[in-house]
């Protein structure tokens, strides 16, 4: 009977996904322990790095995360020195996040971290790619149906 259950379990592609994440997560964790950083906090870094400045509400989007759970993250990271959180001056109900020397410096300690999950990957650079991309696909069709 476990034999059928795992083979079950092996076949549904949500486990699988499911399961790869974890493992995932947890292979970023000691790296960004030494950033002092969570995975969450990694992604709105990466995000700011990338575009400088952006809303809450811009950052919920790209990162699918409400309101309600990005908002003490974010709070986590202002009182840690990584970021800042301002009202708009244009629209005062929206609130800008934008990276301090902190935060920004931390650029330069995680450059080496996609490379080392890549590694850690066992695949080889197309590999990685093509994964990427069928993923982002499968992402966006989730998306849109």
């Amino acid at each position: 009977m476990k034999n059928k259950i795992e083979h079950v379990l092996e076949d549904q592609l949500c486990f699988l996904l499911y399961a790869s994440s974890r493992e995932m997560t947890k292979k970023y964790k000691p790296l960004l322990d030494k950033l002092d950083v969570t995975y969450p906090q990694y992604l709105v870094l990466l995000l700011l790095w990338e575009q400088d400045i952006l809303t809450v509400k811009k950052l919920g989007e790209l990162l699918s995360l409400d309101s309600g759970t990005l908002t003490p993250m974010l709070k986590r990271m202002e009182h840690n020195g990584l970021i800042e959180r301002n009202r708009s001056t244009q629209d005062e109900r929206s609130v800008m996040i934008q990276l301090t020397e902190k935060g920004l410096s931390l650029k330069v300690e995680a450059c080496f971290i996609p490379e080392r999950i890549a590694d850690m990957s066992g695949k080889d650079k197309k590999a990685v790619e093509d994964l990427k991309s069928s993923l982002l696909q499968l992402l966006k069709t989730l998306e849109e149906f």
